[in-house]
């Protein structure tokens, strides 16, 4: 076993001697700024130390005789008999004084055990009141201050830690408050306790100490199972754990003098014949080098005083030469210079010219234009006027286009339905396609179809989604969308319902289409006879007289048909030869509607409105392919 000087300098003594582990700071290197934090164990407040002069036990305690626990441990009939003594308790030998020696020793051998009487109640509530008072009594709040020689206030005060034996404190770090006590290895540490029945906290332990003086315990608790004393302060190192058994010093050895003295007083250190010979020859070398390098010196001082002129002329040559150097690398850049302005200036002269050769072609066009300018006001004043003139008959003509649009297909409301219309005598739901006649509602799509593909034609705008209208069998493509993989989607009710629904759709956002190229505003997309009566309202608007057809349109078909050759289709005698045509005829012209009797009817009254007046020629009306 090591001594506790030993043990301070680098071992661990009675602590962790069976661990055999060493701390990897040296005791010197302990400074205040390696500690990390402190922790307590085996926290005592006020230690159980009961002194009388002579020993109680149950017996001889006058409140106890009659107890129900003491009853039940001294009946007859129970087995299991309590300790009598408490812990420490002499013999009844020793207490009255009588007895022999071996009976004395033989008490002695018998082993003892603490008093089990107040825990043999039945109540488990007087149990666990008893515990909670032993509990109360052993755990206390607590924190610790650290302060250093030669500062008053206190380095370093923790925080509290509430109800607890063992308290582990937060880790600080000291190298905040300065180089002097960062490097200081002497320290006071004071503990303060408090338990509930405390008022205040009160100093359990001041301990002053060298941190040189402390022992290892280990790199961490984890592995440490050995006994600490009450009120046991640890010391978190950043090496490992530290605790205080002793605060005294390690005892460092020093040499004194008289180990300093020789074994011997004739014996003298010295150095060898060899080693001195090779510094004489050493030395000798040294000065024969430095009077060779001084020889050296002051003859090269006088071959330059001999040749000075030599060296001066050679100087200037070398200096002559450099400046030569550099004219001629600034001259080779001023003729590179000069010869990019002579390229510019070329090219400025090339431009100036091309400028003025233009500037002489503009002029000459500027007045040949200024001699057809008057002519082309003339004709841009007399274009304008048929420009305007035009696009007034493009608005009549539209607007007749549209009544007979309306007379071929009537859009007209449903008694007693808001916002419900047929069209040419068939009704069509706004997009709710529940309980409906499928072929009615087919043939009114149709119908819609053909009129917004009219539309589409008269108008000039081109529709987004087009229209191929079959009447009950009309489709619809979507060129648009990507991610679709079919193109065409039905007019017509069919077994997959969201195709149909889809191409409803693509037909009403056609209507919208040609309500916003007119600068009208959709309030509903799904009202689709709705909104198609409110663009054919706006179209056909206007207070003047509709104009008269041109040539052409049904009338012109008729007679290039009766016409034996197309050359002969628009010449005067075979219109002439056209006019004992009756044109009601034509009045008799029925379409077939997917088998529907009510849409003939309505078609044939649109048919009617196709013959021609007196005074009016045939409308050109595209029908589609039926």
């Amino acid at each position: 076993m090591s001594s506790p000087a030993e043990d301070n300098s680098g071992g661990y003594g009675d602590v962790a001697d069976s661990r055999r582990e060493r701390p990897p700071l040296f005791a010197s290197n302990r400074k205040l700024r390696h500690l990390q934090g402190v922790s307590v164990r085996n926290l005592v407040i006020t230690p159980f130390n009961r002194s009388r002069a002579k020993t109680i036990d149950d017996e001889e305690i006058p409140n106890t005789l009659q107890t129900p626990g003491k009853i039940l441990a001294q009946s007859e009939n129970h087995t299991v008999h309590h300790s009598r003594s408490f812990t420490d308790l002499k013999t009844p030998g020793d207490r009255t004084g009588t007895g022999s020696d071996n009976d004395k020793k033989r008490d002695m051998q018998r082993s003892r055990r603490r008093n089990t009487l107040p825990w043999s109640v039945d109540s488990a509530a007087i149990r666990q009141n008893m515990l909670n008072d032993i509990t109360k009594s052993r755990m206390a709040d607590t924190w610790f201050s650290i302060h250093c020689e030669g500062i008053d206030a206190p380095v370093y005060i923790s925080e509290v830690v509430e109800k607890a034996t063992n308290p582990s404190f937060r880790f600080f770090d000291l190298n905040t408050c300065g180089p002097l006590v960062s490097r200081s290895d002497q320290m006071t540490l004071k503990l303060w306790a408090k338990t509930e029945t405390m008022s205040e906290y009160v100093l359990l332990v001041e301990m002053q100490l060298n941190l040189r003086s402390l022992q290892f315990v280990g790199k961490s608790l984890d592995h440490f199972h050995q006994p600490l004393p009450a009120n046991s302060i640890l010391f978190h190192f950043a090496d490992g754990v530290y605790t205080s058994l002793t605060d005294i010093p390690p005892v460092q050895s020093t040499l004194s003098a008289k180990d300093l003295e020789p074994a011997s007083p004739n014996a003298q250190p010295t150095s060898s014949y060899d080693a001195l010979m090779r510094l004489a020859n050493l030395d000798d070398c040294i000065q024969d080098a430095l009077a060779t390098r001084e020889r050296i010196e002051s003859q090269i001082n006088t071959i330059l005083e001999k040749n000075q002129d030599n060296v001066h002329t050679t100087s200037k040559a070398s200096q002559a030469q450099d400046k030569l150097t550099f004219t001629k690398r600034a001259v080779a850049a001023e003729k590179k210079q000069l010869r990019i302005s002579m390229k510019r200036k070329e090219d400025l002269i090339a431009s100036i010219k091309a400028r003025k050769e233009a500037m002489a072609n503009g002029r000459q066009t500027q007045d040949k234009a200024r001699s057809h300018l008057p002519d082309a006001q003339q004709k841009l004043a007399s274009s304008a006027d048929l420009l305007a003139k035009d696009a007034e008959e493009a608005k009549g003509q539209i607007r007749r286009i549209c009544e007979d649009l309306l007379a071929i297909y009537p859009i007209e409301p449903i008694p007693g339905k808001p916002l419900a219309f047929t069209i040419a005598g068939l009704a069509l739901p706004n997009s709710y396609f529940e309980d409906i006649d499928r072929e009615s509602v087919a043939a009114a799509l149709g119908y819609t179809a053909h009129l917004v593909y009219l539309l589409s034609f008269y108008l000039s705008v081109p529709i987004p989604y087009p229209v191929k209208p079959y009447l009950s069998n009309s489709i619809i493509q979507d060129p648009v969308s990507v991610s679709l993989p079919q193109r065409t989607f039905p007019l017509y009710p069919v077994n997959v319902q969201y195709r149909f629904e889809y191409g409803v759709f693509l037909l009403n956002k056609d209507i919208e289409f040609l309500m916003n190229r007119r600068g009208l505003r959709v309030l509903d997309i799904r009202h689709t006879l709705p909104n198609l009566k409110y663009l054919l309202y706006v179209l056909t608007a206007g207070n003047t007289e509709l104009p008269a057809r041109k040539a052409g349109g049904i009338r012109g078909l008729l007679a290039g048909r009766l016409s034996p050759t197309l050359s002969r289709r628009g010449s005067e005698d075979s219109v002439a030869s056209s006019e004992w045509i009756n044109p009601r005829r034509f009045s008799d012209m029925t379409f077939k509607v997917n088998g529907n009797a009510d849409a003939d009817k309505g078609k044939k009254s649109a048919a009617d409105s196709l013959v021609p007046s007196s005074n009016t020629t045939a409308h050109p009306l595209r029908m589609s392919t039926m």
